[in-house]
């Protein structure tokens, strides 16, 4: 099984279950994700959403084999690529989502933490956006939600650079809301939803709405913007060249792309 869930007393969690591939996503693994939470949607017995990795791993973002087999193109039927789901899914989410993060959160795995209510990392987490060393461009809202929240020089260096940064450090810049051991992390968490789950869901779900405010329509229109640049880089020279490096083990070379 690549996603495991469950429900147990109002808490849905949803948690990345191949950790022989890092927990690497694939478009399957996408396609679950994007049900569970549209079914929580009209769940009553859903009241808080959880989403976690191993404590060895959160996840490395796609699978790259898997992302290029299935590049996240709309299907014959019109409907968005599973990423797409996943990502209009957990943005338009209205019950509050918790995520715990262990280890690495490549890719998604960090702009997925933008879209949560609640983020808590263990102090082995390490977290990156390295859209640009891949010939791509940022997605699920990052490139308007991370500066905002973060301020802008902040999250140019993350998504500009794309190197790897500390629990510690996604603490200091508000990305994540607090950072404990690997051994406290799931029991906190737990805790922390349990609250949650008890509190009165009309209450939680209009005080979502409101601190989300207008955000909701530029969040969806930036998503749009930034999946027709995502799929127009992605069989571009400079992202071939950086996957065929990835697959040959090597660095890319982008000098001779101007």
């Amino acid at each position: 099984m690549s996603i495991a869930t469950s429900i147990d007393q109002g808490v849905l969690t949803i948690g990345f279950d191949r950790i022989d591939k890092k927990n690497a996503i694939t478009a399957a693994m996408y396609q679950t994700m994007a049900d569970a939470l549209r079914a929580a949607e009209t769940d009553a017995a859903v009241r808080v959403i959880v989403i976690e990795g191993k404590p060895e791993v959160f996840t490395a973002g796609n699978d790259i084999e898997d992302f290029l087999k299935r590049p996240p193109t709309n299907g014959a039927d019109g409907a968005p690529a599973p990423v797409f789901q996943f990502l209009q899914a957990i943005s338009r989410a209205t019950k509050p989502i918790v995520a715990s993060v262990s280890g690495a959160a490549v890719g998604i795995g960090t702009t997925l933490l933008l879209h949560c209510d609640l983020v808590y990392a263990s102090e082995t987490a390490k977290l990156a956006l390295p859209f640009a060393q891949l010939g791509l461009c940022p997605e699920a809202a990052s490139s308007l939600l991370l500066p905002r929240m973060v301020g802008y020089q902040r999250a140019a260096e993350k998504l500009l650079l794309g190197e790897a940064f500390s629990a510690q450090e996604a603490f200091e810049i508000g990305l994540v809301t607090k950072v404990l051991s690997v051994a406290e992390l799931q029991g906190y968490v737990r805790q922390q939803a349990a609250k949650l789950a008890v509190l009165p869901a009309s209450s939680l779900r209009e005080t979502k709405r409101l601190m989300k405010g207008d955000d909701a329509a530029a969040v969806e229109k930036k998503m749009l913007e930034e999946g027709e640049v995502f799929r127009r880089m992605l069989v571009a020279p400079e992202a071939k060249e950086a996957f065929t490096a990835f697959f040959e083990k090597r660095k890319p070379d982008f000098s001779k792309f101007s």
